[in-house]
């Protein structure tokens, strides 16, 4: 495995990981079927290929099974024929449904959180916050279909009375990332529940047993074909659901050589797509900004998840005059963050990444950012397993135009910049592929409304960061997608719009 090493402190004061006492997470009663979800009933038969890591602790958790031709042409049937009655139902019957889904996972929070830390070693402030936001997203979609209107009647042309509608477009076919397996599986079923399509969900193979324990949850609340669930790989399965006949609209929240293949599979037969892709989002530290609260936010922004969080905020361009000092500031937040496994204690901050394959990779990203001139500020290395933990990292002295400056990590790892002007800082921050999230730290009132207008990302925060609410769309610009997730824009991407006339002419 790919190493780094730190100039910050010697490794006898590197930071250890907490663990817990190795109790299980989940008992095997509390566990899922193990199985594809389909028609309103688990089908379990078929070859067991995929094997479920804790990533915590590198112990097997499960085996699945793979999806092939079959399993998926089944749950597509049963979301087309479940449409037909689906589709019919009133925004208050939708409403309700939703509600009572949100209801089911409130009361099954602690288990649905235990459930995501197993999958993927989070720890518990962030199982909370997933779980919470995911019941929070049904209630929102639940108002939000009682609202979605089309244009009012009108006479755009004499003796022509033309009424806009608003209708579901069928079939949904949706591919969820492994980093928030249940909130991203929720941002996508709320509001294509709620404008009346049916789904068919495929969860990253790393991740299912949330999605799955939920599926089983509401299988009493939601009609069955209305929401399927199929396992497998995404270069296999998710590619075949994006060309898939059955298939409407295909939805995917992913990397940004997901969404390419996503898109092409789906061409072929023009299909709307709806792409939330990776970010690499910049934060720009003026120097008037203050230095103490900016450090204290991003040691949560950048951090949250273990830093595989597409929005979260891990290359700091900061003002040359006072970079010394913020980045004294930073090292010092980042020395305090404990890390540990999911039943370490509430006070864990970052957890292990996904898999030992990523683990590499961003240790990886470390070394070619130190051939490149970067120097590690703090961490930079692997902390002894078993798990796949790497050491909170920042890495100074980036060079512009390098990897680091420009590729998204998806780790626990800030790049720091300097820049001497707000036209340089905002050229810089726009210099790259993505354009899914920025922000700007200042205390200036006319900086912080004229800078976010300047950056090409689809959110621009001020004086904090990886702060959402379901209320407010989330979506990139750019290499980042297209389309919206959360708020009523969500509804409107998964929904379409008719045109009907009627001549009253006499």
């Amino acid at each position: 495995m790919t190493t780094s090493t730190t100039t910050d402190r010697a490794a006898d004061e590197r930071v250890q990981v907490r663990r817990g006492a190795g109790d299980p997470l989940v008992a095997e009663a509390e566990m899922p079927p193990l199985g594809h979800f389909i028609d309103g009933a688990f089908d379990t038969t078929g070859p067991v290929s995929a094997p479920l890591v804790d990533p915590s602790d590198e112990h097997q958790v499960a085996l699945l099974p793979q999806a092939g031709t079959a399993e998926l042409d089944r749950a597509a049937d049963a979301a087309a024929a479940a449409f037909a009655a689906w589709g019919a139902t009133t925004p208050r019957e939708r409403a309700e449904l939703l509600l009572a889904i949100a209801d089911r996972i409130d009361a099954e929070a602690e288990l649905l959180g235990r459930l995501e830390a197993l999958d993927t070693g989070k720890p518990p402030s962030v199982t909370a916050d997933d779980v919470a936001s995911a019941a929070d997203v049904f209630r929102f979609s639940a108002g939000a279909a009682r609202s979605l209107t089309g244009l009012g009647t009108a006479d755009y042309v004499a003796d022509h009375t033309s009424l806009v509608l608003r209708e579901p477009v069928g079939v949904v076919g949706v591919i969820v990332p492994w980093n928030y397996p249940l909130l991203m599986a929720a941002w996508k079923i709320a509001p294509i529940l709620a404008v009346g399509d049916t789904a068919v969900v495929k969860p990253a193979e790393l991740t299912p047993l949330s999605l799955l324990k939920l599926a089983e949850l509401i299988a009493d609340i939601v009609p069955a074909g209305v929401l399927n669930i199929v396992l497998g790989r995404g270069r296999e399965v998710g590619a075949a659901m994006s060309s898939h006949p059955g298939v409407d609209l295909i939805a995917l929240t992913g990397s940004v050589g997901s969404g390419r293949a996503v898109a092409s599979a789906a061409a072929e037969s023009l299909k709307r797509v709806h792409l939330e892709l990776g970010g690499k989002a910049p934060v720009l530290v003026f120097e008037d900004a203050d230095l103490e609260a900016t450090a204290a936010g991003l040691r949560s922004a950048s951090f949250w998840n273990s830093g595989q969080e597409c929005g979260a905020a891990t290359r700091v361009l900061v003002h040359e005059d006072v970079a010394d000092r913020f980045v004294e500031q930073l090292v010092e937040q980042v020395r305090q963050i404990p890390v540990g496994t999911p039943d370490a204690g509430e006070d864990i901050e970052v957890g292990p990444l996904i898999s030992q394959t990523h683990q590499e990779r961003v240790l990886a990203f470390i070394d070619r950012a130190q051939q490149d001139g970067a120097r590690v500020a703090i961490g930079g290395a692997a902390l002894p397993g078993p798990g796949y933990f790497v050491e909170p990292t920042v890495l100074v002295d980036v060079r512009e135009g390098t990897e680091a400056a420009r590729e998204e990590v998806f780790g626990p790892v800030i790049t720091v910049e300097t820049f001497a002007d707000e036209d340089e800082a905002v050229r810089r921050a726009n210099d790259v592929v993505y354009g899914l999230a920025a922000s700007v730290w200042t205390r200036d009132a006319a900086r912080s409304l004229d800078v976010p207008r300047r950056l090409d990302f689809g959110t621009v925060w001020v004086n904090s960061h990886l702060v959402l609410a379901s209320e407010l769309p989330w979506g990139g610009f750019k290499g980042s997608g297209y389309g919206r997730d959360l708020s009523i824009h969500a509804l409107e991407d998964f929904s379409r719009t008719k045109h009907v006339q009627i001549n009253h002419g006499r």
